[in-house]
């Protein structure tokens, strides 16, 4: 006889509840006795990421998830976008809404072909908005095959979410609809306008900026900080991407099929070819006024590495004699190593580098004296020698790289005019279409998977669990100093998601349903599923993503 009640494991309270065969996430919840501080978005069940109206019909581990987790945060921004496109729609139904990308802490946005967004329209989106959150209606979760959901986004004039459905190749798509409007995620949303409880919307340069809560004050919006630079940066590439046509996934992917991926590649590198060149050129301009220091940084597999062995070429070409330190050389040795707030080892604090150390050998150089090198062996966790000299000579530039460089601290004795500092990063431009950016953090964290694999020995459980420590450790040390470059580097580019996904798949799939680390590699596999495969056969041996990838002409 078929029982009727199934088991339901609670990993929030560790405790086993009864539960009718088909009970919603959001009724176990409340069997549970409500385990968190605040309103759980998701859940990992079995750890998968499932919206709280997910029906359990068989026996299952649940973990709740509120917006200070990072899955839970996703599903409140996309709620809250879905809301926000449809406020727009209702105003200016003539309108465009592109959410474009990260920014100041919050989500750039700005409206094509419809009313100017003065003021007073975004007074009114926000009314309408905050209309739809007290009206407290469902997202209905629709699933429907992919034929018929491509026709639906043609016929509500949703193009670019039409091809890239149309492009990804599966049978069957998911959406969602709010009080009639329609639009695609490629996450789960909570499960009505309700759980939306703070945002705003804030005038920003030509468009807006959508502002979300903070992660460990959710009762608080993130503040708003100066990112005048990196918005310059971001500004550049969107306008090369709308001058070829290559503004979201779905384009990337027809121009893969139609045998147009050369043209992309080649296209990408060279806007990167010209951006190191042009940071050269302005370092031997400021060669004449003093400078003799350049320094590097960024955060974890932005493609430091590459980028300064680019730069030191193009330096060359600008006469001037480049001479390299990498501050990783400069580790303490791993027993001396500070340690964090759990008691593991801290390599992303500052003081993880041997600053008297450094400070004496840089002050040695720059009054032209030579020294030997260290060598941090990461295997031994110790500094060793290996006979390497350096020593400055006419014309020299001394060239350093780590993820500390910008911070002032680092060279606080040597003075301005002899720095120039240039920050590093993979800043995605290409979206998955108007409403769904790349999060920049998960361009990184795929290359990293792939380099630590492939050249550390490290599988993807390993480093997607010490991932949440290298984002807080940027968070601290790195991002604070990015607006004091005097140049940005950006390293993402149009193609790559495309040819990572071949490399990145086969170590993901290593992960274990019964790991923790299993919720962010099957999401992460998920969201490769929209991206065409491009092969990295025509990559050129000086691309940035042979760093990770292999295959390059530079030795690291």
């Amino acid at each position: 006889m078929r029982c009727d009640t199934i088991t339901i494991y609670c990993k929030n309270n560790s405790t086993y509840v009864e539960v009718p065969r088909g009970t919603t996430l959001i009724e176990i919840y409340k069997l549970c006795g409500e385990p968190l501080q605040y309103t759980p978005m998701n859940a990992y069940v079995n750890n998968k990421v499932e919206s709280l109206d997910f029906c359990c019909w068989q026996p299952k581990d649940v973990e709740f998830i509120d917006y200070t987790r990072q899955s839970g945060m996703r599903a409140y921004v996309r709620s809250l976008c879905h809301i926000f496109s449809k406020a727009v729609h209702d105003i200016l139904p003539e309108a465009t809404l592109y959410l474009e990308h990260p920014i100041s802490k919050g989500y750039y946005c700005y409206i094509k072909n419809g009313k100017k967004a003065d003021e007073e329209i975004i007074k009114q989106i926000k009314e309408r908005m905050h209309e739809i959150i007290r009206a407290d209606i469902p997202f209905v979760h629709r699933k429907i095959r992919t034929t018929e959901a491509v026709e639906l986004f043609k016929e509500r004039g949703m193009k670019d979410k039409a091809l890239l459905i149309e492009t990804a190749g599966m049978l069957y798509t998911q959406y969602y609809e709010l009080d009639g409007y329609i639009n695609f995620f490629y996450g789960c949303l909570t499960p009505s306008t309700g759980y939306i409880h703070l945002f705003d919307l804030v005038p920003y340069y030509d468009g807006f900026l959508l502002q979300v809560p903070r992660r460990d004050n959710p009762m608080e919006l993130e503040a708003n900080i100066c990112q005048d630079k990196m918005f310059e940066v971001y500004k550049e590439h969107l306008t090369l991407q709308r001058m070829v046509g290559m503004n979201n996934v779905g384009q990337l992917n027809r121009a893969i099929e139609n045998g147009a991926a050369s043209q992309v590649i080649m296209v990408s590198e060279a806007m990167q070819e010209k951006q190191v060149a042009k940071i050269a050129e302005d370092i031997a301009r400021r060669y004449e006024d003093g400078v003799r220091l350049v320094l590097i940084a960024g955060p974890s597999s932005s493609g430091k590495t590459t980028f300064c062995k680019r730069l030191q070429i193009q330096l060359i070409t600008n006469l001037l004699h480049p001479v390299s330190i990498s501050l990783d050389d400069y580790f303490l040795n791993r027993v001396d190593t500070p340690l964090d707030e759990n008691g593991d080892y801290d390599f992303e604090s500052l003081y993880a580098l041997d600053l008297p150390y450094f400070n004496s050998d840089l002050e040695k150089v720059l009054a032209g004296e030579e020294i030997e090198l260290p060598v941090f062996n990461f295997e031994t966790g110790t500094r060793i020698y290996k006979g390497k000299k350096l020593k400055l000579r006419e014309n020299s530039v001394l060239v350093i790289e780590g993820i500390h460089g910008l911070n002032p601290e680092l060279t606080a004795f040597i003075e301005e005019k002899f720095k120039y500092r240039v920050y590093v990063s993979a800043l995605t431009t290409i979206s998955l279409d108007n409403h769904n950016w790349i999060p920049t953090t998960d361009n990184r964290l795929l290359r990293r998977i792939i380099r630590d694999y492939q050249y550390r020995g490290y599988s993807a459980k390993d480093t997607i669990s010490r991932w949440p420590s290298v984002r807080k450790g940027e968070d601290k040390w790195i991002f604070p100093f990015q607006e004091n470059a005097d140049a940005m580097f950006n390293s993402a580019m149009l193609y790559e998601l495309a040819a990572l996904r071949k490399y990145a798949e086969p170590i993901l799939m290593e992960v274990q349903e019964a790991d923790p680390e299993y919720a962010e590699a099957y999401r992460l596999l998920r969201f490769l599923r929209y991206f065409n495969y491009l092969s990295d056969l025509e990559l050129p041996g000086t691309s940035l993503l042979r760093e990770f990838l292999g295959g390059g002409l530079f030795e690291y």
